[in-house]
């Protein structure tokens, strides 16, 4: 129960990694406000929480959405862990095709909503005393080819945005930490291919079968995997804890897949070969 007595929010809380963490700050003693634009989703978590998670329509493409949220938790007495979770693919265009308007659409969702997030947290947290901040970033913040390009690039923003607000906000005891994600089974994956319907279980299960063999650890990650680490960097067992980020991927950055899977060629295999 490291949460009771703490009222947290959870950006993009009505499915997903958002939905998961906010069951477990739940489940650990915190009252908890979700903010998402799936109303029927929000409300349903709501209904079964026994008052103990709540729901605000949220779009965090708009600021004043953002900071009513933060304003709402904190008016039951104060706010105290804040994460900053809602987001979608974005365009998948490569730099070369996309528009202007995609690339500013999809930053605008990633990083700035992010960024706002912890504006509007700050004060309030200060207010109080302290508090913690954590932020979704992803894999794709740590190498090409996990996401679209303009997915990556806005990560790796929220990176970065993370280790400066740490920076700047150490002195108000407010810490400021990330969670890069792997390859996790959730609908951003058929939600950004338009996958609907009775394909969309099909497709996760497919995604979830090919997510097993990405990586050294062979089964597919889960929203709750990331929640338990989410839920670490918002307790007091990280209260030393500011300004970095935990990867949780079942391995799948540790390297080139022949440095797990003996299968798998590599360069090396091929010259050794050659020396033989």
């Amino acid at each position: 129960m490291r949460f009771t007595g703490k009222r947290a929010v959870v950006t993009g809380g009505a499915s997903g990694i958002g939905r998961a963490t906010a069951l477990r700050l739940a489940e650990e003693g915190a009252v908890v406000w979700i903010g998402d634009i799936d109303v029927a989703g929000g409300e349903e978590i709501a209904a079964t929480s026994n008052g103990r998670i709540h729901f605000q329509r949220t779009d965090v493409m708009q600021a004043g959405d953002i900071e009513a949220l933060m304003l709402a938790a904190d008016a039951a007495g104060g706010l105290d862990v804040v994460f900053n979770n809602a987001g979608a693919a974005g365009s998948r265009d490569p730099i070369d095709v996309i528009s202007p308007e995609d690339w500013d659409r999809t930053q605008a969702l990633l990083l700035r909503s992010v960024a706002l997030g912890i504006r509007y947290a700050a004060p309030l947290m200060t207010a109080r005393g302290g508090g913690a901040i954590v932020n979704t970033a992803s894999i794709a913040a740590l190498q090409t080819g996990a996401a679209p390009t303009a997915y990556s690039v806005a990560k790796a923003g929220v990176l970065h945005l993370t280790t400066m607000a740490a920076a700047d906000l150490a002195k108000h005891n407010i810490r400021v930490n990330a969670i890069c994600p792997g390859f996790i089974t959730t609908n951003i994956f058929t939600t950004a291919l338009g996958i609907e319907g009775d394909k969309r279980a099909m497709a996760n299960a497919a995604i979830g079968a090919i997510a097993a063999k990405a990586q050294p650890l062979q089964r597919a990650g889960r929203p709750e995997d990331i929640a338990a680490a989410v839920a670490y960097l918002a307790s007091d067992d990280a209260v030393f804890v500011t300004g970095t980020h935990i990867t949780v991927d079942g391995g799948m950055t540790i390297g080139p897949r022949h440095s797990w899977d003996a299968e798998a060629p590599s360069m090396f295999a091929a010259l050794e070969a050659f020396a033989a």
